[in-house]
């Protein structure tokens, strides 16, 4: 009997060990598992080029603790995203969508492709004239400076 409410005694423990604690949100594994998934498609806008989740800066955790809690309440990942950029912008999105707001975005290395190659026909089309010769007294001058 004695092993048996030893036994329920530590069974809250033994629940409580299945749960992973980060960012102060308790949650089961896979929640955790789905938090960093959405956490890895979001910038840190601290950092710039890193993901929430690889980030060690001050926003970054308390992002983190936001998407875990909105895990935590069963909230969708679209419905997390759509957040995220309603509350920061389109500039959280590590891989932002194709659509107007980005095509500069998408299309500048095409662009920056494209003017180079017209600057280049641009200066190769321009036709580059030789000097006149010089007159007889200019190179008479000329002599008389270089001497």
């Amino acid at each position: 009997m004695r092993k048996l409410i030893l036994a329920l005694a530590f069974l809250p423990a033994l629940a409580y060990a299945q749960m992973v604690t980060r960012d102060g949100v308790t949650m089961t594994p896979a929640q955790e598992a789905r938090a960093e998934d959405i956490g890895s498609q979001l910038r840190c806008l601290v950092c710039q080029n890193e993901s929430i989740e690889g980030s060690s800066a001050a926003l970054a955790q308390q992002l983190r603790t936001i998407i875990r809690q909105h895990v935590v309440a069963g909230d969708s990942s679209k419905s997390i995203m759509d957040y995220m950029v309603k509350r920061y912008g389109i500039f959280v999105l590590l891989k932002p969508p194709f659509m107007p707001l980005t095509w500069v975005l998408y299309a500048s290395p095409f662009m920056g492709i494209f003017l180079g190659f017209f600057g280049f026909w641009l200066m190769r089309r321009a036709k580059v004239e030789a000097p006149a010769p010089l007159s007889e007294s200019d190179s008479r001058r000329l002599d008389e400076l270089l001497k």
